[in-house]
């Protein structure tokens, strides 16, 4: 019995295929494939610009040059606002962004964007430390001191949870500096400009803590530890 119609072939007996008809499909098909690719093409370049903006910004603050980190954040910032730098403490760009306008004398952008910041994030301890700085220093007294409070306690509790775990544990905060310089700031009774310093001295170092125990901990296992940026 001879096959039926044409399904072992695609096209009907006798009609032989005319390859200047195919060659429009397969030059649509490629345009499609590469219009893909230049559409995939700007958001991997733009996760990788908010990356590296936030870690200019952030090797910026730790080297004292605030008015630079708040150009590099409000960049990063203005590409992806929910970005978090992707360790083991996840800070936000918007933070970030608060603590430089902190240190440049802008209060009032640093209340609001820290008050951004913990909307996005309320786990998140630098957000809430900063944003009671921001609030001190634009006269809201109790409040600022409460949310300072809060921020210094869940830096407390990130640290003391992170030691648990017998292998990354070891390299965050080996001295207990950190933590005890946490406690004894709210163990003592110091007035508003005394906790702001207390704040920001606390803060800095928190920051650092997530680029010295990543870097240690790549030491240990004989990794580069090269770079800023963070925990495993």
């Amino acid at each position: 019995m001879a096959p039926v119609g044409n399904m072992f072939h695609p096209f009907p007996r006798g009609v032989v295929a005319n390859p200047s008809q195919e060659k429009p499909r397969v030059m649509a098909l490629r345009y499609l494939f590469i219009a893909s690719l230049f559409s995939v093409s700007p958001f991997i370049s733009g996760c990788s610009s908010v990356s590296s903006d936030v870690q200019a910004g952030r090797n910026a603050l730790q080297t004292g040059r605030a008015n630079d980190a708040v150009g590099y954040l409000t960049q990063a910032a203005a590409v992806d606002p929910n970005y978090k730098i992707p360790y083991r403490v996840q800070v936000s760009v918007l933070t970030y962004l608060g603590r430089a306008y902190l240190e440049t004398g802008k209060d009032t952008e640093a209340r609001q964007t820290l008050e951004r910041a913990v909307k996005l994030d309320n786990d998140d301890p630098l957000a809430h430390l900063y944003l009671g700085i921001a609030m001190l220093k634009t006269g809201e007294v109790e409040r600022g001191r409460k949310e300072i409070e809060v921020g210094l306690r869940a830096i407390d509790d990130t640290l003391e949870y992170i030691q648990e775990d017998r292998v990354s544990g070891l390299y965050w905060d080996p001295n207990m500096q950190i933590r005890n310089d946490v406690r004894q700031t709210l163990a003592a009774k110091l007035d508003d400009s005394q906790l702001i310093m207390a704040g920001e001295r606390i803060g800095a170092e928190f920051d650092e803590e997530i680029d010295k125990a990543r870097r240690d901990e790549a030491r240990r296992y004989g990794g580069g530890g090269g770079g800023g940026g963070g925990g495993s």
